[in-house]
């Protein structure tokens, strides 16, 4: 457990030790989430991630792809059509 002042302003500094733990440095957000009464709070850029993995998921075997390598493949391809090679 962690303790940290409030200032005159409302602000508190997170323990370097949290700040370690969520990869979080100098200009990062945070986002602030109420459960059941308890407020909890994550790095903004890691939870932005994972929501647009999870909204991802499944959807290269969707789209045809057996495995990584074959996707990234494809891209190649796409990616020297664009380019004109």
């Amino acid at each position: 457990m962690e303790v940290a002042k409030i200032s005159s302003k409302g602000q508190i500094t997170i323990p370097a030790s949290v700040r370690r733990k969520l990869r979080l440095k100098s200009g990062d957000k945070i986002v602030i989430q109420e459960e059941n009464g308890r407020f909890y709070f994550d790095n903004a850029a890691l939870v932005a991630f994972t929501r647009v993995e999870q909204a991802f998921d499944g959807a290269a075997s969707e789209a045809g792809f057996s495995s990584e390598e074959e996707m990234q493949e494809y891209m190649k391809e796409i990616r020297k059509e664009v380019r004109g090679y």
